[in-house]
């Protein structure tokens, strides 16, 4: 039986994924809303309602406390015990009946993004990680609502920028007017790195802590950064960075292409595919993988 994709204001979690690809446009194809601010402000306005709500619940609730909490809770990776193609066929039960712009399963999916970046000659973990990057969305199977599953994801426990995608939600957000968090630092010292800080919960941070102890680092920052926006597209929150991160984030520019601009309607044969991947994660992964 399939289960079907918990509640909330997206019809589903592609709604999201397809909202950032209308932000940030192939350059070569449409303008670039965010470089011009009354642009901006017009893309905020077309945005559809269900994005809309999707934002505001998330900005309300995505709290310092919230996310230390889901980091307690699902750092310890005792839910399950599955293989990394099995957790693929998990995710795939994940099924978006509502969804009228698509008829790809998940695996087909993360199969698009992996056989794109293959395409382009990239090494074997590069193509690794676009297989897996999304891989932490089974969040939604375990109960968790949209708006800690998806979502621009962002630093907690300091001030929110105003590069952030509908900055004028963090008002209804306690931390918002902290005495601590809403300053320009908050908990975090300046120049700490972004190892030290929080970012929002989803699943960029949930598929870290599954694969920190098995891949590449430059890996690791393109899963726990890839929707972090404000930072690799808009430029925000350098004062937290270190010229580690500075360095880093050139791979997770390089992987931000293949992540939005690699759907295609036409679906990869998931079974045909299947033995060249399965012999790619047996190269990084153990058999089982704690979830």
């Amino acid at each position: 039986m399939q289960a079907q994709q918990s509640p909330g204001p997206l019809q589903s979690l592609d709604e999201w994924e397809d909202d950032v690809q209308a932000r940030y446009p192939e350059p070569d194809k449409a303008f670039v809303p965010h470089k011009d601010t009354a642009e901006f402000r017009n893309y905020e306005k077309s945005t559809r309602p269900s994005v809309r709500e999707f934002y505001r619940i998330n900005h309300e609730f995505q709290t310092f406390d919230f996310v230390r909490e889901k980091q307690r809770e699902y750092g310890a990776r005792n839910r399950k015990e599955m293989s990394i193609w099995e957790a693929m066929e998990f995710l795939n039960t994940l099924v978006d009946d509502s969804d009228p712009d698509t008829d790809l399963s998940q695996i087909q999916h993360l199969l698009q993004t992996s056989e794109a970046i293959r395409a382009d000659g990239h090494p074997r973990w590069f193509v690794l990680t676009g297989l897996i990057h999304d891989l932490g969305k089974i969040l939604c199977l375990y109960g968790e609502p949209q708006w800690a599953v998806v979502g621009d994801t962002f630093p907690v426990g300091c001030k929110y920028s105003d590069k952030i995608v509908f900055p004028d939600f963090f008002s209804a957000n306690p931390d918002a007017t902290h005495p601590v968090y809403s300053t320009e630092n908050g908990v975090y010292e300046p120049g700490c790195g972004l190892d030290k800080v929080a970012l929002s919960w989803g699943h960029d941070e949930y598929m870290y802590y599954v694969a920190k102890d098995y891949l590449p680092e430059s890996a690791l920052y393109m899963i726990r950064y890839h929707s972090f926006y404000a930072a690799h597209r808009e430029g925000a929150y350098q004062h937290l960075m270190n010229d580690h991160d500075r360095e880093m984030f050139k791979w997770v520019r390089a992987f931000n292409p293949y992540d939005l601009y690699s759907k295609s309607p036409v679906p990869p044969d998931v079974e045909a595919l299947r033995p060249y991947y399965e012999d790619l994660i047996a190269e990084y992964f153990p058999a089982k993988v704690a979830w």
